[in-house]
């Protein structure tokens, strides 16, 4: 199996996964991350805004923002290339590329030095911590060089075996879904 079938098979997953199911997992994997040490302990998050069928991360960044710490969420510049701006508000948000809610241009650059643990998406991922992404590299680049601890989220009707990688693919700390973290 390559990266192509793998991510054609979770598509067709994903599909099949009813509200009722999508919307608990949301919740438990909402209350691990919360219960988080890297999570109680950070000043600073980074976390996708998530769309369509993803994992809700909506409760995650009103809790950071009711705790008073930092949000930095992602904007695509370019091709595979992303950074990341604060956000307070809902409000600091605007259609971007792709139809993802991205931060105004207003909104203030956050460095990677100034993170201090991050939750980033994924289609699928495995016990093993490989993350299969949408196959734009955005978070492969950016997290590189990441010195901050990284959550991948994923449904655990969603994980696979073993996760086809390659060299610049770039494996998360953790892996949470709604069972577990690996």
């Amino acid at each position: 199996m390559n990266k192509h079938t793998q991510r054609e098979e979770i598509r067709r997953r994903i599909k099949k996964l009813t509200p009722e199911y999508c919307s608990k997992s949301d919740e438990s994997i909402c209350r691990l991350i919360l219960d988080l040490t890297e999570y109680r302990h950070a000043s600073c998050i980074f976390c996708y805004i998530s769309v369509n069928r993803e994992i809700n991360t909506r409760p995650i960044i009103e809790n950071a923002w009711n705790l008073g710490k930092r949000v930095a969420v992602p904007r695509c510049i370019s091709k595979g290339i992303m950074k990341l701006f604060e956000i307070h508000t809902w409000q600091d948000l605007e259609t971007g590329r792709y139809q993802i809610p991205e931060p105004k241009t207003y909104c203030t650059p956050v460095s990677p030095s100034e993170i201090d643990f991050a939750i980033v998406p994924c289609l699928s991922c495995d016990r093993r911590k490989n993350r299969l992404g949408h196959g734009g590299g955005f978070y492969d680049r950016y997290l590189s060089d990441a010195a901050f601890p990284v959550a991948a989220v994923c449904r655990e009707k969603l994980l696979l075996e073993t996760i086809c990688c390659e060299s610049h693919d770039q494996s998360v700390d953790m892996v949470i879904t709604e069972a577990d973290i690996y």
